[in-house]
């Protein structure tokens, strides 16, 4: 079993080399190409699922050594791989999600010239987040990290005719760059303290080294975090990375780069564990994401951007059950599943209802489409009842147990995380009953508006139901949505599948589990009800309102770009001009100043040696003159 681990990375990562090197000869099949060998990616993920289901659950881990990469003497790299409940868990969520969103891209894409090349980076996104999660040391980890942000990169900006998307590009690929720089440092630091960046020599051996370390390399490993899952302060790149297709958006937020951060900081438990400073980051940063996240999603009215500050959101989630360790890493993780499930359905529902209206995106130009695209409506539906934590979804469950766990972490920091996430369920439900209330129902604001088509031509939306490779994965994903949670939570199947690998301590809340449980469902009851008596008993204007101070601050993203811009590329410009000065007045002032002095000298040194004759007589009877009147004057004397 342990040969196939390579061919869950092999078999995408070969669909990427064919599509992208085969040529044009490729462009009427190489869609399906691409589909297909996700797919057998996904398909070998099952078998080597039940290979593990039938192992007792301490001896599930499979090691899989391919070759020595850097072989040299006091660092050893190896490409091998590690094949365990939480990464089996991974592998499950990227190759069926990503699997669905590929087949969903057939019909999406049709119409689009490049669509062989397409596939091919999404085959690439596919191999380079494997390659992440499979991993079984730092450094490969490293190179699937740059992979991910690499395809994202490439992704994000495949419509890069349109200037907004490949700015897109450029800055997702530079924030996360930042995050990167925390990654290499903390293996830097890894490497150094351990003498290795293997996972199990490292996690095995923190308790032989000092919180100081441990809690620098915690800070690392955070940073790189908070790059790519969007998390506060390098969140901004994620809603502008909606300028990119549909899929990718589903992608990204669902089954790949997003998750990549919760990954790192769950797999790297034991040095959270051991350095609580590190650990209260994490903690602080998802809650902090979590709300920042939900106030952007109240305020847009693009919907996929609104569904952008939702990811956030719910990543925050992710992060602050990571960031309580033990009672919360398994609770995080089994969030981020059930999110792969709905939040790719409402991404590829937002596209469905795009696909129908001339890629329109602005909500407030929709209104009573539930009629016109039923199957849309009902899956985006049972998405949106997931995500908001409606009882017995999906969501409810995942969401519930965090909120729990917040709870039970004790003390005063146990009320205020607590507190925080209820806020978050409110605001959840606030805002997604506003999507739908904007998108399915109220009067059907499109008509008699003109809109741009892909085209660049105006002409009146005409919205359909979508084609059924891109309705069936739909379907799909909505009876995750939908039965996903409940299953994972029965007996706590969930928490023990990933118990060997994460550990796990029943969270112990200071109030009653009932009790928080009738407070998270009134959360959602009072964000649902507030949503209604503003976008469903009202007229809703095409136009959107001035609106309050915070609400202008939301849709600008909370100022996340303004204040980046003052506190570091208004700063960064001034420090690159004062350089370039200090080089053209001190360094090239030196330089030349030197060249002209002695310029300076040599043209004076010239006019000396200017070839008559008449010239040099002179001289010489002025030397001689000179010669005979200091003798003259010696004698004298």
């Amino acid at each position: 079993m342990e040969s196939l681990i390579g061919l869950l990375v092999g078999a995408p990562l070969l669909g990427a080399a064919v599509l992208l090197c085969g040529g044009r000869s490729l462009d009427r099949t190489g869609h399906w190409l691409g589909t297909a060998l996700a797919v057998v990616s996904f398909l070998l993920g099952l078998v080597l699922f039940a290979d593990m289901l039938g192992r007792g659950a301490e001896d599930r881990a499979l090691h899989s050594h391919l070759f020595s990469w850097i072989p040299v003497n006091g660092f050893q790299a190896d490409v091998a791989f590690q094949l365990d409940q939480l990464s089996m868990t991974f592998v499950l969520l990227i190759t069926g999600v990503g699997s669905l969103i590929h087949l969903y891209s057939v019909g999406y894409m049709e119409h689009d010239e490049r669509r062989r090349r397409f596939f091919g980076y999404l085959n690439l996104f596919l191999a380079a987040m494997l390659l992440l999660v499979l991993a079984d040391n730092y450094l490969l980890l490293y190179v699937g990290w740059e992979g991910v942000g690499l395809a994202s990169y490439l992704l994000i900006g495949f419509w890069q005719h349109k200037p907004s998307a490949a700015t897109a590009a450029k800055k997702a690929f530079l924030v996360n760059r930042v995050g990167d720089v925390g990654l290499s440092i903390a293996i830097m630091l890894m490497f150094t303290t351990f003498g290795t960046f293997a996972f199990s020599p490292v996690l095995e051996s923190v308790g032989e080294t000092g919180e100081g370390t441990l809690t620098a390399i915690g800070l690392m490993l955070l940073l790189a975090a908070c790059g790519k899952s969007a998390q506060v302060p390098l969140q901004s790149w994620l809603g502008d990375a909606m300028e990119g297709p549909t899929p990718v958006s589903a992608l990204i937020h669902a089954a790949t780069m997003v998750t990549a951060g919760v990954y790192l900081v769950v797999r790297s438990g034991a040095i959270f564990d051991a350095a609580p400073s590190a650990q209260t980051a994490v903690v602080t940063v998802g809650a902090v994401t979590l709300l920042f996240g939900a106030i952007v999603g109240c305020a847009k009215d693009d919907i996929k951007k609104a569904l952008a500050g939702s990811t956030m959101s719910q990543i925050g989630y992710m992060m602050l059950a990571a960031g309580l360790g033990p009672i919360g890493y398994a609770f995080a993780i089994m969030h981020l599943v059930t999110h792969g499930f709905f939040k790719a359905g409402l991404f590829l529902g937002a596209g469905s209802v795009m696909h129908g209206m001339n890629d329109e995106v602005d909500m407030r130009r929709y209104g009573g489409l539930r009629k016109y695209m039923p199957v849309t409506f009902v899956t985006f539906g049972l998405g949106y009842l997931a995500i908001i934590g409606f009882p017995g979804l999906s969501g409810f469950f995942s969401k519930d147990l965090i909120i729990e766990a917040a709870f039970g972490k004790g003390g005063t920091q146990g009320w205020i995380l607590g507190s925080v996430t209820l806020l978050g369920a409110a605001l959840t439900a606030y805002y997604m009953t506003r999507v739908m209330l904007l998108t399915f129902f109220g009067e059907e604001r499109w008509r008699n508006k003109p809109t741009p088509s892909e085209s660049g031509d105006h002409a009146e939306p005409h919205p359909h139901e979508s084609p059924r490779t891109m309705t069936i994965p739909m379907i799909v994903l909505a009876f995750g949505s939908v039965f996903a949670g409940g299953f994972f939570a029965i007996g706590e199947r969930f928490v023990h599948w990933l118990e060997p690998v994460t550990g796990f301590h029943h969270p112990d809340p200071p109030i009653p589990i009932w009790t928080i449980t009738s407070a998270t469902v009134t959360c959602m009851v009072v964000g649902i009800a507030v949503a209604w008596l503003q976008y469903g008993r009202k007229p809703v204007p095409v136009t959107a309102p001035r609106g309050s101070l915070l609400t202008r601050a939301a849709r600008r993203d909370l100022l996340q770009d303004d204040f980046n811009h003052v506190a570091l590329v208004k700063p960064g410009e001034y420090l690159t001009r004062g350089l370039v000065y200090l080089d053209h007045s001190l360094v090239d002032g030196a330089v030349n100043g030197t060249a002209a002095t002695f310029g300076g000298l040599s043209g004076r040194l010239r006019r000396v040696q200017n070839g008559f004759v008449r010239s040099y007589a002179v001289s010489m009877f002025g030397g001689a003159a000179v010669l005979v009147a200091a003798t003259l004057l010696m004698r004298a004397v």
